[in-house]
């Protein structure tokens, strides 16, 4: 072999692997919360069927600590080739914005929407020793021991944490805030009674309402879930204004080409519009929602409108 055909050789060779290597990076799905909370469960649903289409292996990785900001930074940091992507939620996203002014990231700034994976309702919970079967019989209880009831959240900033707010707003009551890492964590001590109350992710709370460890007294939404027809509104019962869910997206990079966007977004609808997928959704409480990056920002900037005025008139002080 002449020295010229074994120098081609060695470069196409070095190409082809380089090529290869770039073809099978797995991409890294970041979750910014503990493990077991709603956007943990969105991100192990949809990461086997993205990477079918990606054909790359889709790995997720927890990232939890400050209310989603570690996990999110990595995400803003990293390069924007498609190979990193955040699983936001309205937490991270709608919520924690309103709440801190010296966040280490910039929703608007720093990311790219691509789509909304799916919205899910959410439920106010109550350990089973506490003394109420509807809201109604919760707020009596609330009214007479102010402050003694201590509410779980995954962080302050959460949506959990606003909503949770926003309903002793509506209700003229008073209740002591304990933050944890994420939701999952939050609701293990819920079952364990070492925490009262939760507003939960109903994808979440479900296992734990149909087994009776918590009692369920009400839904955020405007309408009864179909997984649990018994569970009245809020606004059955008379608290007007709590109507919100939580939502979880994908989001990334700041920089990342328009392409790479589009065909995530693309990709993202196909995944939801599978029934299989969607089933998987609907069994957790959860509702597929497909949709373009445009639609995304939007509900960006109104869950931050809304959030914002409940950390005004609630005096929210970020710790």
């Amino acid at each position: 072999m002449s020295i010229v055909r074994w120098v081609c050789c060695i470069l196409f060779t070095g190409f082809t692997g380089t090529g290869m290597a770039q073809t099978l990076q797995p991409v890294r799905l970041i979750v910014p919360f503990a493990t077991g909370g709603p956007t943990d469960i969105g991100a192990r649903i949809v990461a086997p069927y993205l990477a079918g289409l990606l054909k790359r292996p889709v790995i997720v990785e927890n990232k939890p600590g400050a209310t989603g900001a570690i996990g999110i930074k990595q995400v803003a940091r990293a390069v924007p080739d498609g190979a990193t992507i955040l699983l936001g939620s309205s937490s991270s996203m709608g919520s924690s914005p309103a709440v801190f002014a010296d966040l280490p990231y910039d929703v608007f700034k720093d990311f790219v929407p691509v789509g909304t994976i799916a919205t899910n309702e959410v439920v106010l919970v109550v350990h089973p020793s506490v003394p109420a079967n509807d809201v109604q019989e919760f707020v009596a209880y609330a009214k007479v021991n102010p402050g003694k009831i201590a509410y779980g959240t995954s962080g302050i900033g959460s949506t959990f944490h606003l909503g949770s707010e926003l309903f002793a707003l509506q209700t003229k009551t008073v209740f002591s805030h304990v933050p944890y890492k994420g939701a999952g964590p939050a609701a293990q001590d819920l079952v364990a009674g070492h925490i009262q109350m939760m507003m939960e992710a109903l994808s979440t709370a479900a296992p734990n309402i149909r087994a009776g460890k918590v009692k369920a007294l009400g839904i955020t939404s405007l309408r009864r879930n179909p997984q649990f027809p018994a569970v009245p509104t809020l606004a059955e019962q008379g608290v007007m204004g709590c109507d919100y869910a939580q939502w979880i997206a994908l989001f990334l990079p700041a920089g990342t080409a328009r392409t790479i966007v589009e065909k995530l977004n693309a990709d993202l609808n196909a995944v939801l519009a599978e029934r299989e997928v969607s089933d998987k959704f609907v069994k957790l409480g959860m509702q597929t929602a497909p949709g373009t990056p445009d639609q995304l920002a939007s509900r960006v900037h109104a869950d931050i409108l809304r959030w914002s005025r409940v950390v005004r008139l609630a005096n929210i002080k970020a710790e």
